[in-house]
């Protein structure tokens, strides 16, 4: 699948076949990728040719054939005369759930919300990945992590949520809102989205606090 972009910027998924032939057993050894790999993004835009590897561990496989992960990892890497260059890396787990001992379920990318593309059209791709986890109202008490990578710098939005009002909470990275103005809108409308399909649940009156460039927002704080 390859992604509309602007002149000189793409990104495409990588086949399983293509991403045996770039990221073989050694490569992955010796980089750390121990857990299956869910999809590789192949990225190209001024700066040169990268890799987003997103990873998962496979734990548990419930009666209904439902995979658990209780682990993930994201890795980026930068093509160069040498070969793949591990540029940085991600990684997160489940933990206990809000407001009880009980652990979280599963964590996984949400890819259906991540983005890579150029979105403030400066010929270089502003990678946006999104993963969230699920308790025991699925993704209605889980969390939602959003990362943005900007120019090497990366921010996050952290989220939980909660089906009942005291539980739901957001957390802004102050760098967040020195974001261009585009990509910040861009990252609002991806919230939007997760909010209509009902996998997120943010506080009332967010995108007020968010205009207003609140760090922590919550039901307590309109």
């Amino acid at each position: 699948m390859v992604f509309g972009q602007t002149k000189g910027v793409s990104s495409e998924i990588l086949s399983q076949q293509a991403t045996a032939k770039f990221f073989t057993d050694s490569l992955n050894k010796l980089s750390g990728i121990n857990y299956p790999i869910l999809r590789v993004y192949k990225c190209n835009d001024k700066s040169g040719q990268f890799f987003i590897v997103l990873t998962e561990s496979n734990d548990t496989i419930t009666t209904h054939k439902d995979t658990f992960h209780f682990s993930i990892k994201a890795f980026n890497f930068r093509q160069d005369t040498n070969g793949l260059i591990k540029t940085w890396e991600m990684n997160d787990f489940i933990t206990k759930q809000v407001n009880n001992d009980d652990m979280e379920n599963s964590i996984w990318f949400w890819t259906k919300y991540s983005e890579f593309a150029d979105i403030d059209h400066d010929s270089l791709i502003d990678p946006i990945l999104i993963y969230g986890t699920s308790g025991m109202n699925y993704t209605n008490d889980g969390r939602i992590k959003i990362l943005i990578y900007y120019k090497g710098q990366k921010f996050a939005i952290r989220h939980q949520n909660g089906t009942l009002d005291f539980e739901r909470n957001t957390q802004v990275d102050k760098e967040f809102y020195s974001l261009p103005t585009k990509l910040q809108a861009h990252v609002i409308l991806i919230m939007e989205k997760m909010t209509a399909d009902g996998n997120a649940i943010f506080p009332y009156g967010w995108q007020t606090a968010m205009k207003a460039h609140n760090l922590y927002f919550d039901e307590n704080k309109k």
